[in-house]
């Protein structure tokens, strides 16, 4: 089957999408050669995915393991959850983009080896599911057996795979499981209708559409976001109570929907899905939706740090108790926020195709936000440590998770989650974060994130580009973009000015750009270009401090630091002895001293400034207010996504105001 297939090597998720403004670059052709996330990719391609490849083939994450029991290569039981082969796929989509960028031939020789046990694992008809396999249980019993979510995981990494490799190995056992899926759905049996719970497999049968051109393939993706909201909520009775609701977004079908509800991850997934379905289809109904929905989640239940998920178990209405999802307009804990890091993530893909279809700056500011706040927080400054959950504020023995998270009464990152969704998705969006960093328009190439990177595509029109982009971004705010080899006719470049900046300027070739250079929006500099042009970027980076909503209850009087798109956090090393994190105190008037500490992820910048801590203690729930007794100390607030990196530590984003201070 797969000589039918036209191998376009490393071609981009979207090239041919006929309802985009903005198209993906090619895989690889763009990338980090210095600064932030050349740091995190080098860690990234270094620690990051082959550590995950020992916990994973090894007896600790078990996954491989699954897969050859399944095949019958070993004898053993199913272990790890029912979603760990979409876990195992993960991690192997990220190991064919460190592929993309290094060529290691060890790295194919490890996955064709892998891949030629999955095949021997997968039945005849095209279905896989080890756990299912190894324990004889029927076939799609509940929603909660993930089956689709890892078909989904197995068709996304395929596709990028044979994208990458021009192999078709992989593919080919893709293919088998989505024709196997078809011949399942496209019947649109009732029972069926909620499985897709955490719906991976939208997103993937469009990717293997675009590389097959098979437009069954898209025809079941849509059939998959039609059959959500068609039926019953009580249709099936034998789901975990907390799915027995609105949990999967099943009380509206989609195209009614008005705003983001049910699980977080669940929901993101769903989104991205179907964006990725109106990319090829253009159906009003759906993009109608997916901005009430991006409307509700954004303005209304997102973090400051990007994060979703109010809650771990939580009611939205008298009828739907949902787990790690949305729950009220601006009902914000920031204890006991749950804000798994598949959720973070998810939020960052679905901005990442909502700005592909609209062009509009306010979604790559999204995606920034996530990935340098409420993604990169999962994981720790070794690269080998993961967090689930992903709170505001940590007090000792307040929340658990252990459930999910190993998480109990400590703050520490885990070396392994039975749960392990989180670290390879986390893994493999580093591993790809290059290929974020621009677009292309018809009219030329856009900007979506800054750091040092050498970009080398072909623009719509076949013309080849090639620039270069130096800069210390997101601790300093200067971009120097240097153009390279470049068509002669005049084009576009497209440049995003955060929507957090005030003051920011442009200049080409040393002349300031007549052009409003407005925040939030993309700059556009259409000239005829040549070779040595210089575009420079200032973005003016000052200490912002941040306020939530008057209806956030839990944030009132009190505010949050942010310097650029990177959120700050203080926690218990550096408070004075005996402090706590709710001790803790910002006086209105304290100015900040903007540094670097070298012993933070190998360098980070740090604010450093005034603080104090409340010294007079009381006992009881309430008490009688008497004069406080404040301590000044010399503070230092870190990254948000740094915290718990020196032992385990009490940690807040927020803090109440000393006004008059």
């Amino acid at each position: 089957m797969s000589s039918n297939f036209v191998h376009d090597k490393a071609i981009s998720a979207n090239s041919e999408s006929p309802n985009l403004k903005f198209r993906g670059i090619n895989i690889g052709d763009c990338r980090w050669t210095e600064g932030f996330w050349a740091d995190k990719y080098r860690l990234c391609e270094e620690v990051m995915v082959p550590h995950m490849g020992e916990l994973l083939k090894g007896e600790v994450g078990h996954a491989y393991n699954n897969f050859k029991i399944a095949a019958g290569l070993a004898e053993g039981e199913a272990k790890g959850m029912l979603w760990h082969d979409g876990d195992f796929f993960k991690w192997m989509e990220a190991a064919v983009y460190v592929y993309s960028q290094n060529k290691d031939q060890k790295i194919l020789d490890d996955l064709d080896e892998i891949i030629s046990v999955v095949a021997k694992a997968q039945q005849e008809d095209g279905y896989l599911h080890t756990h299912v396999q190894i324990n004889g249980t029927e076939r799609w019993r509940t929603v909660t057996d993930h089956e689709l979510y890892n078909c989904g995981h197995l068709i996304q990494g395929a596709v990028i795979h044979h994208r990458v490799t021009g192999k078709t190995n992989w593919l080919d056992l893709a293919v088998k499981n989505a024709d196997y899926l078809f011949n399942v759905f496209s019947p649109r049996e009732e029972r069926l209708a909620r499985f897709g719970f955490n719906p991976s497999q939208i997103m993937a049968l469009v990717e293997l559409y675009r590389t097959t051109k098979n437009k069954k393939y898209l025809e079941l993706a849509d059939i998959f976001v039609t059959m959500r909201g068609s039926v019953p909520l009580g249709l099936h009775d034998t789901v975990p109570y907390w799915f027995t609701g609105d949990q999967c977004q099943m009380k509206t079908p989609l195209r009614e929907e008005v705003e983001a509800v049910g699980h977080a991850v669940t929901g993101m997934y769903l989104w991205s899905g179907a964006a990725d379905v109106f990319a090829e289809t253009g159906d009003q109904q759906i993009i109608d939706a997916l901005d009430r929905i991006w409307d509700s989640a954004t303005n209304h239940k997102m973090y400051l740090t990007g994060a979703l998920g109010q809650c771990h178990h939580g009611a939205y209405d008298d009828q739907n108790m949902v787990h790690e999802g949305f729950i009220d307009d601006y009902m914000m804990p920031n204890s006991t926020a749950y804000n798994e890091t598949c959720a973070n993530i998810a939020n960052a893909m679905f901005n990442w195709r909502l700005n592909s279809i609209k062009g509009e700056s306010k979604y790559a500011d999204i995606m920034e936000t996530v990935i340098y706040n409420s993604a990169l927080v999962g994981i720790s400054d070794d690269g080998k440590k993961y967090f689930y959950a992903n709170p505001l504020r940590f007090n000792h023995g307040q929340r658990e998770y252990s459930d999910h998270a190993d998480c109990t009464e400590s703050a520490d990152r885990e070396p392994y989650i039975e749960c392990f969704c989180c670290p390879p998705n986390l893994v493999r969006t580093i591993a790809q974060l290059n290929n974020w960093a621009y677009s292309l328009a018809d009219d030329g190439v856009v900007v979506n994130l800054y750091g040092g990177n050498e970009l080398n595509t072909t623009m719509l029109d076949g013309s080849a580009l090639t620039l270069t982009q130096h800069s210390d971004y997101p601790w300093q705010g200067d971009v120097r973009i240097e153009m390279g080899e470049c068509k002669e006719d005049a084009f576009a470049l497209y440049c995003r000015i955060p929507g957090w900046v005030s003051g920011a300027t442009a200049r080409v070739n040393g002349v300031e750009v007549e052009d409003t250079v407005q925040a939030g929006a993309y700059l556009v500099i259409r000239r005829e270009w040549r070779e040595g042009d210089v575009v420079e970027l200032n973005f003016p980076m000052t200490v912002d401090w941040i306020e939530g909503h008057p209806r956030i209850e839990e944030t009132r009087n009190q505010v949050a630091l942010r310097r650029g798109p990177v959120v700050y956090a203080i926690e218990t090393p550096d408070l004075p002895q005996d402090a706590g994190i709710l001790d803790v105190y910002l006086p209105a008037s304290t100015q900040f001293e903007v540094c670097t500490n070298d012993a933070l992820w190998g360098g980070v910048t740090v604010l450093k400034g005034d603080a104090v801590v409340r010294k007079d203690k009381a006992e009881g729930m309430y008490r009688k207010l008497n004069a406080p007794e404040y301590q000044t100390f010399d503070a230092q607030f870190v990254p948000y996504f740094s915290w718990s990196n020196r032992g385990t530590a009490e940690m807040t984003v927020f803090l109440p105001v000393l006004w008059g201070q």
